[in-house]
């Protein structure tokens, strides 16, 4: 069932009621609710209608009926394909590999990011991991420079060089762990650098 169908009843409408309140002809609300995904204009004038925000109305989804018995082929085809396409083993194995190139901070992004593509886990959760190993590299550099224009000595430099490092193999560490038990990130960012 599309979308749009499921709104429209949900608002107890007709065809005929959605087409004169929207000026949208009954035969592309046919073809919407048959599959066919609006756009531009159409999209707007139903959704206005509808009073309800465009993107509600956009992509199919598929609900059992209520008398029909839920199978397994009554399941989406987009959630089958999304859960096979996450594999957290190999998602670990991504994150994991920038622990090897943690001295070498151009490569603690370059080595997940070409494993992304050949392990085909192109999904937020890894997209999370780069961006969070990118923005490690971009804050580490500026932390060690900061250390060094306090000028507390060589010691202090070997100290502060110890702990950046450190900091980036915890994170990667924990988010590890986090993956594992609750297969989320425990160190990540409200968005995607990539």
């Amino acid at each position: 069932m599309s979308k749009l169908k499921t709104v429209r009843e949900q608002k107890n409408l007709t065809q005929e009621e959605l087409s004169e309140k929207s000026k949208i002809s009954v035969r592309t609300i046919q073809r919407i609710e048959a599959g066919t995904e609006p756009k531009g204009h159409t999209l707007r004038a139903l959704a206005r209608a509808l009073e309800i925000e465009e993107n509600l109305l956009q992509d199919t989804i598929v609900i059992p009926e209520i008398n029909d018995e839920v199978s397994e082929e009554s399941i989406p085809e987009v959630k089958e394909k999304e859960q096979s396409d996450v594999n957290y083993s190999l998602i670990k194995i991504i994150n994991l590999s920038s622990l090897l190139f943690t001295l070498l901070p151009p490569l603690n992004i370059l080595v997940p990011l070409l494993l992304m593509f050949t392990m085909k886990q192109r999904n937020s959760l890894v997209k999370e991991i780069i961006s969070v190993q990118m923005i490690w590299t971009v804050m580490a550099p500026i932390v060690f420079m900061l250390g060094i224009f306090l000028k507390f000595g060589r010691q202090f430099t070997l100290v502060l060089m110890i702990a950046i490092v450190l900091s980036n193999v915890f994170i990667i560490l924990r988010n590890a762990a986090e993956i594992d038990k609750k297969r989320k990130l425990y160190f990540r960012l409200n968005f995607s650098m990539i």
